[in-house]
């Protein structure tokens, strides 16, 4: 006996209920966040109700579900296929690399201090998403605590500068080596680990760290930190106004010119984007090497890359060493840069932050991660009215890219070879 066919009339009232019931868990959850404000007045803090913001969105899931069906349909007869990006030839490759790399390099001169200040922002970002892109695009081990390897860079560079002297260049091998110690630290407990299993033991690795560092207080300033850390010099320069050695010779006086504190932002910028490019040229070099391919064939199947000869053993040590070291360096050039670092900075929300970054550009793709790198960091920048929501918003963009495009913006191409 077949089942008689749903009635439009059936249809329709099924989607209003369904409708209405999204409406009303939209109300739910949109009520506290933006119906009700704390204000001040005077002595006295009251709660000043803003409703016809939930009336919004209220009003906006609602026709959404109402509509869903049809637009479903739509959506169905005429899909838009994503745009991908055409095949150029190795001189094309070149050629563009370079434009590109011509257009990073005169940005800070053409554009103002708040924009450059963002664009090295942005590098930073770019260096650690690709060295979590090495981890989780590679070799496919999913990494919640890479903020550790970050903060250990810091960290690193902060106290050989204030129990030790070291500046900034002296430094920097170092902080890559001992992030990377911890990278190999960490691989031997989560040899055997994969999946919710391995994040959760990052995930406490990182928590474990920025814990040290608030409880070391005699060693690493607790909640306060370290301040006074030196910028970078050039060549031995300082780009400051007075030198901090008498009978030193400062950066503009060496050259003859006027002091201008814009040189020291243009200075970061570049020194940002130089580490940004070896940390693209060193991941996209490793990638083409055996230690690359063993990556790929563990993301793909352990079973199998066991199968190969292949010990898995080595391959995930690797991936959080090289991983970790680039963190490192990142770490160390933020320290510098910011001339405080304290815990608050190595949050899991920045781990978070960086995986994000991966996923929304594409696992693998070293292309993708940086433009994901990029947006993360501007857009929110150019909407400041809306800061206090951005996290809010951030959670729905990835809720969404996750429904419509989760394999990232810009996915990896893998090459492949078809026989006939």
């Amino acid at each position: 006996m077949s089942t008689p066919a749903s009635t439009p009339r059936a249809d329709w009232r099924q989607n209003l209920s369904h409708a209405l019931g999204a409406t009303v868990i939209t109300a739910l959850l949109v009520a506290p966040i933006f119906g009700l404000r704390l204000e001040r007045v005077g002595v006295r803090t009251i709660v000043v109700p803003h409703w016809d913001k939930v009336a919004w969105a209220c009003l906006a899931v609602f026709l959404v579900q109402l509509a869903r069906p049809w637009l479903g349909g739509l959506a169905t007869a005429r899909r838009i296929p994503w745009p991908t990006l055409p095949e150029v030839s190795q001189p094309q490759r070149r050629l563009l690399l370079t434009v590109v790399l011509l257009m990073a390099v005169s940005w800070p001169f053409m554009a103002g201090r708040n924009a450059v200040d963002i664009a090295t922002l942005a590098l930073i970002y770019v260096m650690l998403g690709l060295g979590l892109n090495i981890v989780v695009g590679f070799a496919g081990l999913l990494d919640l605590g890479f903020v550790g390897f970050y903060a250990t860079g810091a960290y690193t560079f902060a106290l050989l500068y204030h129990w030790a002297g070291w500046s900034f260049w002296q430094a920097l091998p170092l902080t890559g080596a001992m992030s990377a110690l911890f990278g190999f630290i960490l691989g031997f407990p989560v040899l055997r680990l994969r999946g919710d299993y391995l994040a959760i033991v990052t995930l406490g690795f990182g928590e474990i760290i920025r814990l040290l560092l608030v409880n070391l207080t005699s060693f690493t300033g607790g909640p306060d930190g370290i301040s006074g850390l030196p910028k970078p010099t050039v060549f031995g320069l300082e780009m400051a106004r007075s030198a901090s050695v008498e009978g030193a010779s400062t950066f503009h006086e060496f050259f003859g010119l006027e002091f201008n504190s814009m040189h020291m932002v243009i200075f970061l910028y570049l020194m940002a984007l130089m580490l940004a490019a070896i940390t693209l040229w060193f991941s996209n070099r490793l990638l083409r090497m055996p230690i690359g391919r063993a990556w790929e064939a563990l993301r793909e199947d352990e079973i199998a890359c066991r199968s190969l000869g292949l010990n898995p053993m080595t391959i995930k040590l690797s991936a959080f060493t090289m991983g970790a070291m680039f963190a490192g360096f990142g770490g160390a050039f933020f320290a510098a840069r910011q001339g405080i670092v304290n815990p608050e900075s190595f949050t899991f929300i920045e781990s978070a932050l960086i995986l994000a970054i991966v996923v929304l550009g594409g696992m693998g793709s070293q292309l993708g991660v940086i433009l994901a790198a990029i947006l993360i960091t501007v857009l929110p920048e150019l909407a400041r009215e809306f800061s206090e929501y951005r996290m809010l918003v951030f959670g729905l963009v990835m809720i969404v890219m996750m429904i419509w495009r989760p394999q990232g913006l810009l996915p990896m191409k893998r090459r492949h070879v078809e026989v006939a």
